[in-house]
């Protein structure tokens, strides 16, 4: 049975609109359902733009990603002009490419919108972040760069980072680890990664997990087919990650 309110946590989208309205269809979130999107928006698919502007009007939240942190970095103290546009296309084609076809007066209002997205979200018991954190350091000396970019020294943990919560991340598709099909998720030591790796032709899942009720929503970019599994039949124990 289904509760009420349930708590959603959505991995990268990498631009795939017509996906996660795909998957949200599935999921149908009720008003009071709080929904999180673990960061990586935008770049790889065709309507990054539209992803942003969606997660950006809706009542949901969101992390910071690498590829969204990538976007600032690029952009930083730059003047938004056809001339840097023109040659951000060559780093950013798709993305670009989404904004001059959607509406390119969001590209600022957007950047400005990356720049105060969070580095987490702590819920208490689940603590939802990008890409991990440095199992070495305390979380006051963590910085953007750990919570957006980190790998092997998280997934390699022996233990988790913290007692009494879960870290939900995105970040790596879970293909990538030894052993692990495509559209399966990951766990380790005190942590779950639900990047399927949706821009990938290898997968094409994009994944949200109801951590309520332990369901697993899926759409699929390519065939447009969505599943719903328990997550105990979706996840596998660690590999190795690349």
């Amino acid at each position: 049975m289904t509760t009420s309110v349930r708590r959603i946590f959505i991995g990268d989208v990498h631009g795939n609109y017509d996906g996660l309205m795909l998957l949200l269809n599935a999921i149908s979130p009720f008003n009071e359902d709080k929904v999180y999107f673990l960061g990586d928006l935008i770049n790889r698919g065709a309507k990054s733009a539209q992803v942003v502007e969606f997660v950006r009007q809706s009542p949901y939240d969101c992390v910071l990603g690498n590829h969204e942190q990538m976007f600032l970095d690029y952009f930083q103290s730059k003047r938004i002009t056809k001339q840097v546009i023109e040659k951000a296309a060559f780093t950013y084609k798709e993305t670009i490419s989404s904004y001059l076809q959607f509406d390119i007066s969001l590209l600022s209002v957007h950047l400005e919108w990356f720049y105060k997205l969070p580095p987490y979200i702590d819920l208490g018991d689940i603590w939802a972040v990008h890409a991990g954190v440095n199992p070495q350091l305390p979380l006051n000396k963590q910085t953007q760069k750990e919570f957006c970019w980190i790998r092997q020294p998280f997934y390699s943990s022996s233990k988790p980072y913290f007692s009494d919560k879960l870290i939900i991340v995105g970040h790596t598709p879970t293909f990538k680890f030894s052993g692990v099909v495509p559209g399966k998720l990951v766990q380790g030591k005190g942590w779950l990664d639900i990047d399927t790796g949706a821009y990938d032709s290898r997968s094409g899942w994009l994944t949200g997990l109801d951590m309520t009720n332990r369901k697993v929503y899926q759409a699929n970019v390519f065939s447009r087919k969505t599943r719903v599994l328990a997550l105990k039949d979706v996840v596998e124990g660690i590999g190795n990650g690349e």
